[in-house]
């Protein structure tokens, strides 16, 4: 049963890091905390509480696609980079999506309803519409994360574990995932605040600090076993070959990962937080917005990007939509902005 006496962790002090205008005033602030960090946890970047622990949520899916390629699994089944990519995603629902995952499960001898994600509309607006004129209701293929738990499957399968429950968390498969977000990031878990994620999988409570150096170590994992630095490896490659599967049309991972060719690897995770790692810097990012805003977590993340010289004017003129988020009104007339913040320090 959830715990609705439990406290909240958010400190009353995170900075205002965004700001949402209409006409001539300020209507809305967004607090946030962020940490940027190398392999061997020095700071490079930080503000707010970064020791406040977080639910990552779905921001942490190229970690915990660690499992699916570190087991063999993955070269197993013969998965190549849409897969692996999937596997890492929040998707949009869109067509090629939801086919992807559908044969995936074929390969494995499954199914749509060995997926225990629940069903879902596509948040792609087309694709939902689509579906719905035809007559069709949504199932677990169109879940955003389908494709994470299609790798949650493949682990399974080639392991030779019962498929069934894989969603527990005393199911081996969710104490590999475990393990291995204890190795990145350096904590013991075994105390730490656990919940279910919209999905339905367990989430873990890890300070933000602790998430960004999780990340560095996925952008440069030269201090992990060697079949995790390959693994690591193996799905940032796939991360930046297949930027579509990781998101969809529109999305802001999807943007960033084809506006750096691969440099920054971004994703998103429900209640405003991102995760980021830069392969080519050994860094990781990790953030938190107070509120939840994506809006919010989405111009902090391109800000921190900016900050870090990972974009340049090109990839900064494709993305300046981003720094600051017009809005507009169901007329179609511009009536505010999301920008920065006037007090932030960056």
């Amino acid at each position: 049963m959830p715990n609705e006496d439990a406290a909240s962790p958010i400190p009353a002090d995170n900075p205002v890091v965004v700001e949402v205008t209409r006409g001539d005033m300020v209507e809305s602030r967004h607090r946030a905390a962020y940490a940027v960090c190398d392999g061997e946890g020095r700071v490079i970047l930080s503000g707010g509480d970064t020791q406040c622990p977080v639910y990552a949520r779905s921001a942490l899916k190229p970690v915990q696609a660690i499992a699916l390629v570190e087991t063999g699994a993955a070269e197993a089944f013969a998965l190549g980079d849409g897969e692996i990519a999937l596997a890492c995603a929040s998707h949009a629902g869109e067509p090629r999506h939801v086919e992807t995952v559908a044969a995936w499960l074929a390969r494995l001898g499954l199914s749509e309803s060995d997926l225990e994600c629940g069903p879902q509309l596509p948040t792609h607006e087309a694709s939902a519409e689509h579906l719905l004129r035809a007559g069709d209701k949504p199932n677990q293929l169109h879940n955003n994360c389908s494709g994470k738990h299609a790798g949650f499957l493949t682990v399974a399968r080639h392991l030779g574990w019962e498929p069934k429950d894989y969603i527990r968390l005393e199911h081996p498969v969710q104490q590999r995932l475990l393990g291995i977000l204890e190795s990145m990031t350096g904590l013991d878990l075994s105390d730490a605040a656990k919940g279910i994620d919209g999905c339905g999988i367990p989430v873990i409570g890890v300070p933000l600090g602790n998430l960004a150096l999780a990340m560095a170590r996925f952008a440069d994992p030269y201090d992990q076993p060697e079949g995790r630095q390959t693994a690591v490896r193996r799905i940032a490659q796939a991360m930046a070959a297949e930027p579509f599967m990781v998101a969809g049309s529109g999305r802001f991972c999807t943007e960033v990962m084809q506006a750096t060719a691969g440099r920054a690897l971004v994703k998103t995770g429900a209640e405003g937080v991102y995760c980021g790692a830069l392969p080519a810097e050994g860094l990781g990012i990790a953030l938190k917005v107070d509120d939840g805003a994506t809006r919010a977590a989405e111009n902090l993340m391109a800000r921190l990007l900016s900050r870090l010289g990972v974009l340049d004017e090109a990839t900064l003129a494709r993305l300046s939509a981003r720094l600051e988020r017009p809005l507009f009104n169901r007329a179609g007339r511009k009536v505010g902005v999301v920008r920065r913040a006037t007090e932030n320090p960056f």
